[in-house]
């Protein structure tokens, strides 16, 4: 009786589960062109812009981001919150890709929002099965889940290119392994660059975005047959992601500074990318940097202190954090430069006092974004004067 039990359960299971395959099956049909953007830094920026692109050239483009905070964009270019009531799950893409299909778009575009490799290659291969396939680039981040080596991190990556379809890329180290990938999988690949993307377009936006972003999403827009120059006007008047890089003026009182978050950029590769960006936004404004560092990452705060040192070379270090690697020494050390420490017991309020204090600065802050980070840029919104 209970082997029987267990049988019919059994058969009671697989009928459900061959059931929702064949629902979602459907619902991919219903999906022409599906574009799965993954990579290690500016996913949702790269979706973002995507869909911008698509939608000027007149197709009807449906948009999910998973960045600083999980958004539907609609057919008119409009945020929607994803509110959950429970841990993020990739089961989510399920979901959403039927409610598009519902909708009946000309394309759908999807940040992956898996991290580790297992759920990578199902979310590609068993979720979205995309028809063009994205990775912005391969950088030394999320180690613990995808591996030590930049060959790990590039592999677990490669997970999301697609079968028979195409891949593009900005990824220029590791290009070569994966382009393997992609002949593996029968599929075209593409490694695009920045060249064409001019300083006079880039000053168009009323964000900090990289060309390399750009020039990955105009190359998506125009396999999907839209012209480049529709594309790229699309493309400025998207909508920035919340953790997007912007340059805010911020008034304390008499005192003016400005601000740059890059906190979203937690690994040096991308920090430092980011801060040749804007260097030539200094203006003779003596330079800040504020680190807000993270108890668990250690090493990740050594790299960073080495960073500071060799490359911005500030006039002010400002660091929130406690049981700092020794190479901080380097940075007390180093003539012109002051350091100014805070505790992890350190308020918003008591880091937002200091930063009243201070006349004419360039800051620039990096580290963590997660938490604490967060909410101290949110108070900083209430001091922009001139957007």
């Amino acid at each position: 009786m209970v082997l029987y039990s267990l049988a019919l359960m059994l058969m009671f299971l697989l009928l459900v589960g061959y059931r929702e395959s064949l629902l979602h099956r459907r619902a991919l049909a219903m999906l022409p062109m599906r574009i799965h953007i993954n990579g290690s830094r500016g996913k949702s920026s790269v979706t973002r812009l995507v869909a911008a692109g698509l939608r000027a050239g007149g197709l009807k483009t449906l948009a999910k981001t998973t960045g600083s905070a999980p958004r539907v964009i609609d057919a008119d270019g409009n945020d929607k919150v994803i509110h959950r009531l429970r841990a993020a799950s990739i089961g989510e893409q399920v979901k959403l890709i039927r409610a598009f299909a519902r909708q009946e778009p000309d394309a759908v575009v999807f940040e992956c929002m898996a991290v580790m490799p297992q759920y990578q290659w199902v979310a590609e291969h068993k979720m979205v099965r995309s028809t063009i396939g994205v990775i912005t680039n391969v950088r030394p981040d999320h180690i613990d889940e995808m591996g030590p080596t930049m060959e790990d991190i590039c592999k677990s990556l490669g997970n999301t290119v697609p079968f028979d379809g195409i891949m593009v890329t900005a990824e220029h180290a590791h290009a070569s392994q994966l382009s393997k990938i992609a002949e593996e999988r029968n599929t075209e690949f593409i490694e695009v660059t920045e060249e064409k993307i001019t300083d006079a377009y880039m000053n168009r936006f009323p964000y900090l975005e990289h060309a390399e972003n750009v020039a990955l999403a105009l190359k998506v827009c125009t396999l999907a047959g839209v012209e480049a120059t529709t594309a790229l006007e699309g493309m400025v008047s998207a909508k920035p992601d919340p953790g997007a890089l912007v340059l805010w003026n911020l008034q304390f009182g008499e005192n003016v500074t400005q601000f740059v978050s890059a906190f979203a950029a937690n690994d040096p590769e991308s920090t430092i990318k980011i801060w040749r960006l804007v260097a030539s936004k200094v203006n003779g404004r003596k330079v800040c940097v504020f680190l807000n560092a993270r108890a668990d990452r250690r090493s990740r705060t050594r790299q960073m202190f080495d960073l500071i040192a060799g490359e911005i070379k500030p006039d002010l270090t400002i660091i929130r954090g406690e049981n700092l690697p020794g190479n901080l020494a380097q940075l007390r050390e180093r003539p012109g430069m002051e350091v100014k420490i805070f505790p992890w017991s350190a308020t918003t309020d008591d880091v937002l006092d200091y930063f009243r204090g201070l006349h004419d600065q360039f800051i620039f802050g990096i580290g963590n974004i997660v938490g604490w980070g967060d909410e101290f840029v949110h108070k900083l919104k209430g001091y922009r004067v001139n957007g």
